[in-house]
């Protein structure tokens, strides 16, 4: 029994309390280390690091829609998808290796099917200037994926982001979204000067359900059908960090400025070639943060589908949160999409509010928020009535969340 406790004890001796914090403050993407050291593994030389965590997610979701899509023949009611929710229970571990390797492994026991690994990569890292990473993590697009999960301003990502558009054509394999986050590839991507970063990739373009390599060559384009992808990034003021709130950072002064764009060859089942381009602009200023981004999705079918129509879709949000308290943060947010495309009028207009307590000395994070979803603009009730179609009119959500 001695000998075990002598090992326990002289391990513990050379292990570093804490992991070495990366600029971007976030080594895994979806849980900040920014002032959580947690438990931390290191080697003696330093030349390894190992840190477990933990994030777990439970919520209430209260859900009213309209009439439009409802078979009161069916008893179908008004409020639906509400009650209790388990979004993410994330674990996973972190580190570094040789001082050149950075790794991460995550599953989402909330999830199913190819979701269930969230994220798989490992990440070489020459220098800041360039470095390689592979496997399964977020693609290089827009602002509001590619901030933390764990520090998101509200508990649900813009609608314009993660709704489906609406296509006249009676496809049901085809139902593009403006956002791809995760997904399996490799990116070249860097640091430049401190100030501009930059990210270059190749993903499989069939998002975090799949872990497969399942695509073929284009037959309209002639060239592998995949997601290329890639975005630039100006800093004025150093590294941005991907936080939309944090109580520790409270004296912060970064800006950001962004521009993505990428192709999806061949995606949605083979039948169509996607587009999109997003600007982005994010400014943390003390107690104050503030972004804003427009993106634009061209969708044009291939050549089998013999469909030669092709159809626009612009979306984008303004939103900000400001620290009434040290740990009370209140939330707005604006958010606009034309989900019937840019060929027809009309827009879903769709203000937020929100409030977020983050409990002091537990990781415990509170959040509220409530959604209306309008309609404006529309030629007839029928663009009307299919706007929103799915979506609920009214939505409010608490969520309660645990990291480590």
């Amino acid at each position: 029994m001695k000998k075990y406790l002598y090992i326990i004890l002289f391990f513990m001796y050379n292990a570093l309390p804490v992991l070495a914090q990366q600029e971007e403050e976030s080594a895994n993407g979806i849980v900040s280390l920014a002032g959580r050291e947690g438990f931390t593994i290191s080697s003696k030389k330093g030349d390894f690091l190992f840190k477990p965590y933990l994030l777990v997610q439970t919520g209430i979701h209260l859900n009213w829609y309209d009439d439009e899509g409802l078979d009161k023949a069916y008893n179908q009611d008004n409020m639906a998808n509400s009650g209790f929710s388990v979004p993410y229970a994330v674990l996973g571990f972190t580190g570094k290796a040789f001082g050149k390797v950075a790794f991460n492994l995550s599953i989402n026991a909330a999830a199913s099917s190819g979701a269930l690994l969230q994220q798989a990569w490992f990440d070489i890292q020459w220098r800041p200037e360039l470095q390689l990473r592979a496997g399964k993590f977020k693609t290089p697009f827009t602002h509001a994926y590619l901030t933390t999960l764990g520090e998101t301003l509200m508990p649900q990502l813009p609608v314009s982001l993660t709704s489906s558009v609406i296509l006249p054509y009676s496809l049901n394999a085809v139902t593009p979204q403006i956002g791809t986050g995760f997904d399996l590839g490799i990116e070249l991507h860097g640091l430049l000067n401190g100030r501009w970063g930059y990210q270059i990739g190749l993903f499989n373009g069939t998002g975090i359900n799949v872990n497969n390599a399942t695509k073929t060559f284009s037959d309209d384009w002639h060239i592998p059908s995949l997601l290329y992808a890639g975005r630039l990034t100006y800093m004025p003021k150093g590294v941005m960090p991907s936080t939309q709130g944090n109580p520790n950072r409270l004296h912060e002064n970064k800006l950001l400025l962004g521009l993505s764009a990428s192709v999806n060859v061949e995606s949605e089942n083979e039948s169509t070639n996607d587009s999109r381009v997003g600007l982005e602009f994010a400014w943390l200023y003390r107690k104050l943060y503030l972004a804003a981004e427009a993106y634009w999705m061209h969708v044009g079918f291939t050549e089998r589908q013999k469909i030669y129509e092709s159809y626009d879709y612009l979306g984008g949000y303004i939103q900000g949160g400001y620290f009434v308290a040290p740990r009370l943060q209140a939330a707005l947010r604006y958010d606009l999409f034309n989900r019937n495309g840019t060929g027809k009028d009309g827009l879903l207009n769709m203000p937020a509010v929100g409030v977020n307590y983050f409990f002091k000395g537990c990781n415990l994070k509170l959040q509220a928020m409530y959604q209306y979803i309008a309609r404006t603009g529309h030629a007839t009730q029928l663009d009307r009535d299919n706007d929103n179609l799915g979506l609920a009119t009214h939505s409010g959500t608490i969520l309660l969340q645990y990291t480590f």
